[in-house]
């Protein structure tokens, strides 16, 4: 099997070595090179291209935001940028998005064990979505992805079977997507009306970027948006996004829908996760329920929506053609988990009319 070759570029030593450990220790990636600036990076790429750049933010000479753009207009490479956000960073990372970026990633915590597994496996799998995805100027097809064994949404929420809601429950809409979601999402946000069921997302993402993100679509889109906390009413025109770093359960308490926010581990490999969000939405609103799944690599959301459909909710699915990368829609299609795969365009009109 071809490994994926990746282009370090970050201005600390320190950090790089234990980057070229990290990807290294995949067994699926190669680290071809390093760079301390944009420039040095500038000078590989022309003799060698590689499958993905990882992109520190602040470097001397030339920032990362400056680098990315370049590459991007001039000569598209996947890029995860792997930076220390700060919540003075956000409007940083909504630009590296905007710039074309596949993942953003926190750097590594070196002192806390706990922490840097975590990093670890987000960042592998950070490099291994965007060496799948489509804004590379040539068609990579790797061998299949093996996962390692990893908890499911038993870990946050045991599935329980219960009867479904009155039929004057509200309906509600959950969403979970991964790489490329950023972009699906206000597209699909962008087709509901004013009046729409209450949306509860999970999209994954750094801790303090989930909150900028969901500001910035709140100040674009009429609908009411924001980063979830615990307790929030979940009631029509309002869509909440879960935090960073938490999982997002909705609950309910007769006809009033509400969402908790918690720790735990990571539910395929994730936190939040899509799993977890759609077993919580089949316990509270059952058949009262549509479950929407988008673009993004591994299966996280799958079972979720499989489990969502046995209950009688809707449940639709992005489209290959417009995903990013289509690994999480084609795993539920494959589990017999979906009613209908579409456009992004056109999900969220069907929707309105379930």
């Amino acid at each position: 099997m071809k490994k994926i070759r990746v282009l370090i570029v970050d201005d600390s030593a320190v950090v790089r070595q234990s980057l070229i450990g990290i990807l290294e220790s995949s067994g699926e990636i190669e680290v071809m090179g390093t760079a301390a600036d944009p420039f040095l990076a500038a000078k590989k790429i022309s003799k060698e291209v590689p499958d993905v750049i990882t992109l520190d933010v602040d470097m001397p000479r030339m920032d990362g935001l400056t680098f990315l753009k370049r590459i991007m207009t001039q000569h598209p490479i996947p890029v995860v940028m792997i930076s220390s956000l700060t919540q003075e960073g956000s409007a940083e990372a909504l630009k590296a998005m905007d710039y074309g970026a596949i993942e953003i990633i926190p750097k590594p915590n070196l002192v806390t064990r706990d922490f840097f597994e975590e990093a670890r496996v987000q960042i592998i799998d950070a490099v291994k979505a965007a060496s799948m995805s489509k804004l590379t100027r040539r068609k990579i097809n790797p061998a299949p992805i093996v996962i390692p064994e990893k908890y499911s949404a038993d870990a946050i929420i045991p599935i329980n079977h219960t009867t479904q809601p009155s039929p004057h429950t509200d309906t509600i809409i959950a969403v979970g997507a991964s790489t490329g979601g950023t972009e699906a999402i206000k597209t699909f946000l962008e087709g509901l009306p004013l009046n729409s069921p209450g949306v509860v997302i999970v999209q994954h993402m750094p801790e303090v970027f989930t909150k900028a993100y969901a500001n910035r679509l709140n100040g674009i889109l009429p609908l009411e948006i924001k980063e979830a906390e615990n307790g929030d009413i979940v009631t029509r025109g309002k869509v909440f996004i879960a935090p960073g770093n938490h999982h997002l359960l909705l609950k309910r308490r007769g006809k009033e829908y509400s969402v908790e926010v918690k720790g735990g581990p990571l539910v395929n490999r994730h936190r939040p996760s899509v799993d977890v969000l759609f077993r919580s939405v089949t316990r509270a609103a059952g058949s009262n329920a549509i479950g929407v799944l988008l673009t993004g690599m591994g299966d996280d959301g799958a079972a979720g929506l499989l489990e969502m459909k046995e209950a009688k909710a809707k449940t639709f699915v992005q489209d290959e053609a417009t995903c990013v990368v289509f690994g999480m829609p084609k795993e539920a299609i494959k589990l017999g988990a979906v009613d209908a795969v579409l456009p992004i365009q056109k999900i969220a009109g069907v929707v309105m009319a379930s």
